[in-house]
């Protein structure tokens, strides 16, 4: 059977996503709430649906990736949502980041109207969605998944079981609370040696050299020496995630004494007006607290 497949949601990930499963040769229609950015994967073969409920009709794979859990209620829950054209059969795959209770329920709705349901979030920023290397961690049906494993590994490198529905949505909070936590101990790190007259170049040098070397280091510290903070996760949603996950460990009874801390340092510079910006722009805050910039230039270096 022809693999056919409904793409929702077209932002920075979503987007790179659609047209890498387009460019594989995959029959994909597309809806996006902004019309203009489902227009532009036209060129590259997309049909473009008027609604969600139109993106998923006759198609018997069905992918989603937008912002939040209210953008998830909308998508499927509509007058015109997923659940009113989806089909018997037709596997569905969330790779948003919402709340694992909230990945349940569209489980148990899949299931009443004879679909399965897939929360498979993803790790990987926007260059990793463009270059088609994510990692899908993936709660439900594992013959499901190995069903549809051709169409996610269009879009990414390697496909990882992680338990019954709602286990991929805690994994990737899990997950985002380790690159929030340590994107904010590279800057506050970066803060201490700008401050001691470090130049900001060679202490990346040493970090990505030593102890300290981490992805944070590898994708966030070029960033910082250029002051480039455009958008590959941005820092309001990586704050929209550690809320989600606070809130979990709360409900499971885990001590977060670092989540804690990190999603304040996130949240102020959600306040300061830095949301829509890459998350490394929390790099703002701390310049703002030390009155100078993280990637310090040392003039007597030479």
């Amino acid at each position: 059977m022809t693999t056919t497949v409904g793409f929702i949601g077209l932002g920075t990930m979503g987007y790179a996503m659609a047209a890498n499963l387009l460019r594989k040769g995959f029959d994909v229609t597309v809806y996006n709430r902004t019309a203009a950015k489902a227009e532009e994967l036209r060129a590259l073969g997309a049909s473009v649906a008027g609604t969600p409920a139109d993106a998923v009709r006759g198609r018997n794979v069905v992918v989603t990736m937008v912002s939040n859990d209210d953008s998830i209620r909308d998508v499927y829950d509509g007058e015109q949502g997923v659940f009113a054209g989806v089909a018997p059969g037709t596997v569905i795959v969330d790779s948003s980041t919402i709340s694992p209770e909230l990945a349940r329920r569209l489980a148990d709705d899949a299931a009443g109207r004879g679909a399965i349901f897939l929360d498979a979030p993803v790790t990987g920023s926007k260059p990793a969605a463009e270059a088609g290397m994510l990692v899908f961690m993936v709660g439900g049906s594992a013959d499901a998944a190995a069903s549809i494993e051709p169409v996610l590994l269009a879009m990414g490198r390697r496909v990882i079981p992680m338990g019954p529905n709602g286990s991929g949505a805690v994994a990737k909070l899990a997950h985002n609370t380790i690159v929030g936590i340590n994107t904010a101990a590279l800057m506050e790190g970066f803060a201490i040696a700008a401050s001691g007259g470090i130049d900001g170049a060679s202490f990346l040098e040493l970090v990505q050299s030593g102890g300290g070397a981490s992805k944070a280091a590898e994708l966030k510290g070029p960033k910082l020496l250029s002051e480039d903070f455009s958008v590959q996760f941005a820092l309001e949603l990586m704050l929209k995630d550690l809320r989600l996950s606070s809130v979990l460990s709360d409900k499971l009874g885990v001590p977060t004494p670092l989540l804690e801390a990190s999603k304040s340092l996130y949240q102020a510079g959600n306040a300061a007006g830095h949301g829509s910006l890459d998350l490394s722009a929390v790099a703002k805050v701390y310049e703002q607290w030390i009155g100078r910039p993280l990637a310090h230039r040392r003039q007597d270096n030479k």
